[in-house]
């Protein structure tokens, strides 16, 4: 056999290899997805290089990641929504970046998650070093990186099997997690229950909860499972004087640019509303942020109209109730008198 044969007996028996993986991940009820990563956070966080009057910026955590319904924000107030949160993260890191480096100063709406915005200040901690690590990559990322992230949009977009994501997923079937699920002797490390991916995002960030997580109990308990293990676990005293007042600074010095600075509280459920009310006190934590911030604040749990949302997992609001959240958060901020940039075209 020749050269020129083996290669095409190669090419061939490749695109039978690839073919074969993918039918057999789509009969298991895999579908392709875009995945969350930095170059789709470092592609957002590029239009506040040269942003438009009618931008409004959102940073925080995975909750106003999925609670804002991006297309339901722009078609009721006539903003172009950058979304900036981080899953699992303090909105500090990134708000530092806002205010030093850049000259926004529209709208900037702050989702305040009680956990992880008063976690701490310390860097090597996950929810100052994630977005932190976020914000060095816009500023790195080389021309290399940008054109292979480009490449991959397509085959995520088309295969299952493919995974580009930041985050590791136990529903992922790259060959890292397949390989770690494979249990050859007992361990000796604490068990953790899978955590299962409940991401569905598009390419401008606008993240939905999965139809999955809502028709699937059984499945949405499997993410319940997890967050209990993690809510189980031993976590350090929040520092609470120490974030609010980091916040607070980088507040002033937005406000004196020209900012308009708005707090929200998005819903919680189950056993995280319970840790929360628990271990992060309204009166001692959010209040006390209000208070010291002097912005315009909107807690999920003054509206009654809030009161019976549903949260698959207890942290994140399903699509529909998402959409209605997003809505009705509107219409309470513009009759509380929250001016919204004019659209300009």
């Amino acid at each position: 056999m020749n050269l020129k044969q083996s290669f095409f007996v190669a090419l061939i028996l490749s695109f039978v290899a690839v073919v074969s993986w993918e039918c057999y991940w789509r009969y298991q009820g895999l579908e392709p997805n875009i995945d969350d990563n930095k170059n789709l956070w470092a592609n957002q966080r590029a239009k506040l290089k040269n942003f438009k009057p009618n931008t409004a910026v959102f940073i925080g955590s995975s909750r106003i990641l999925y609670d804002i319904q991006l297309d339901v924000w722009e078609q009721e107030t006539n903003t172009k929504p950058v979304m900036l949160a981080v899953q699992g993260a303090s909105p500090l890191p990134v708000f530092k970046d806002i205010v030093e480096k850049t000259d926004y100063n529209g709208l900037l709406v702050v989702g305040v998650t009680p956990g992880l915005f008063f976690s701490t200040l310390f860097p090597q901690a996950s929810p100052i070093k994630r977005p932190q690590s976020l914000v060095e990559y816009y500023y790195d990322r080389t021309y290399a990186q940008r054109l292979n992230h480009a490449l991959s949009v397509p085959l995520q977009k088309y295969l299952a099997f493919y995974r580009d994501g930041d985050e590791a997923w136990d529903t992922d079937v790259d060959l890292k997690t397949l390989i770690s699920r494979i249990k050859l002797e007992p361990r000796s490390e604490p068990f953790y229950p899978p955590f299962n991916n409940f991401e569905e995002i598009t390419l401008e960030r606008h993240m939905k909860m999965p139809e999955r997580m809502i028709t699937d109990t059984a499945y949405a308990n499997t993410v319940k499972e997890a967050w209990k293990a993690i809510l189980g676990g031993d976590f350090p005293p929040p520092e609470r004087e120490a974030t609010t007042n980091a916040f607070v600074e980088l507040a002033k010095k937005f406000k004196e640019k020209g900012g308009n600075l708005i707090l929200v509280r998005c819903p919680s459920s189950g056993l995280f509303k319970e840790v929360e009310s628990k271990g992060f006190p309204r009166n001692a934590f959010w209040d006390g942020l209000v208070e010291q911030v002097g912005a315009k604040s909107y807690n999920y749990m003054d509206y009654e109209q809030f009161s019976n949302l549903h949260l698959p997992e207890w942290s994140h609001l399903s699509t529909e109730d998402a959409r209605f959240f997003t809505s009705e958060l509107i219409k309470i901020m513009k009759a509380d008198g929250i001016l919204f940039n004019s659209k300009t075209n």
